[in-house]
């Protein structure tokens, strides 16, 4: 196998194809699968639970296959000077060699890497960016705790014959309908890992709005299809709770705020929190909000915002970083914060839009 290719376009190849590879994983299954055919390269990383493939024209030299070590060897082309990058691979070694540069590494053998499913039949395609935006919204409520895993993903389900996306890590819920979208799989709910949700987003930033992500599905697995990259995740098994009992019919009170004043408001009271135990108070008044952040190492903040308030006057506490979470998350120029009371889930939404919901749980005021 030979090819040569420019540098940045390699680079970003390998890369995204080594963030599938686990760092616990030895042997072949630590390394990219490299295929040349004619003029296209195919670079392949798994941990069999997750496959990013990116595919990449370049100048193939003789076809062929080989499996690198996937981090070493993404991290060595990306240190070369830019211009032309020359890879050839043997039997045991390959060279990776740009103007003065040469690096010599052991390789795998190619029979050794996994035998991978074949994907599943294309079923549908959403438009790139709504999925992406989607995306953004809702994977940074679900949890990083591998001892949960139902809640370690993002559920894509039908909602009257809507898709809707749902996340939640006990703490917060996040919910996007995409109208006009039918649900993935009909009336079968998915549960997708966010780890590859994550790497669909990144994958996404060089399509165009008009673009379309493809969905392919099998019984146990599903494929992105984002431009000349796929990604291919294991389904995660199991029954997602029953979020829709947790989101109250209605609020009595309702506080309406400058998106970016708040979040601004909230970064800067931030800066006194150091753990997940110092909460940020929210006491809701006519005329807009007072924040304070008590810390009893550093000192404390206050501050406050302008904004519109229907409601009786109540303070509430919530960890900042969930609520900054849930403010950026909105779409539009204006927030809204809808509350119970100071023991109840309270709802951000945006102004303007009711696609996306966003569902948290205060902390108790001290």
């Amino acid at each position: 196998m030979k090819f040569r290719s420019e540098r940045d376009a390699l680079v970003e190849a390998l890369s995204a194809a080594a963030r599938a590879v686990s760092t616990r994983a030895v042997g072949a299954t630590t390394g990219l699968h490299l295929l040349v055919k004619g003029n296209e390269l195919t670079a392949t990383g798994t941990d069999l639970d997750l496959t990013v493939r990116a595919v990449i024209e370049v100048i193939g030299i003789d076809d062929g296959e080989a499996v690198v070590p996937a981090r070493l060897a993404a991290d060595a082309v990306r240190h070369l000077e830019p211009g032309a990058v020359t890879i050839e691979a043997g039997d045991e070694k390959v060279e990776i060699a740009a103007a003065r540069s040469r690096f010599s590494l052991r390789t795998f053998q190619p029979g050794d890497f996994p035998t991978l499913p074949a994907s599943g039949s294309r079923s549908t395609s959403v438009p790139a960016g709504e999925l992406v935006e989607a995306l953004r919204q809702v994977v940074r409520a679900s949890s990083s705790d591998d001892a949960r895993p139902l809640l370690t993903g993002v559920l894509f389900t039908n909602e009257d014959g809507t898709l809707r996306l749902v996340a939640t890590d006990s703490y917060r819920l996040a919910l996007c309908d995409l109208p006009g979208r039918t649900a993935i799989a009909g009336d079968r709910d998915l549960l997708v890992p966010s780890r590859a949700l994550t790497e669909l987003q990144r994958l996404c930033g060089a399509l165009g709005d008009g673009d379309e992500i493809g969905v392919a599905l099998s019984d146990t697995e599903v494929t992105f299809v984002a431009g000349e990259a796929t990604i291919s995740s294991r389904l995660i098994e199991g029954a997602y709770p029953d979020y829709r009992q947790l989101i109250p019919a209605s609020y009595p009170n309702q506080l309406h705020l400058g998106k970016e004043t708040v979040l601004a408001a909230l970064r800067r009271a931030r800066l006194l929190v150091r753990d997940n135990t110092t909460s940020v108070r929210l006491t809701m008044r006519a005329g807009g909000v007072d924040l304070r952040v008590v810390s009893h190492d550093l000192g404390d903040v206050e501050e406050s915002v302008d904004g519109d308030f229907t409601g009786e006057e109540l303070t509430i506490a919530f960890n900042p970083t969930y609520l900054i979470d849930g403010v950026d998350a909105v779409p539009g120029d204006e927030v809204v914060i809808e509350t119970s009371d100071s023991a109840r889930p309270a709802m951000v939404r945006g102004a303007e839009h009711d696609t996306f919901r966003y569902l948290l749980m205060p902390v108790r005021v001290q």
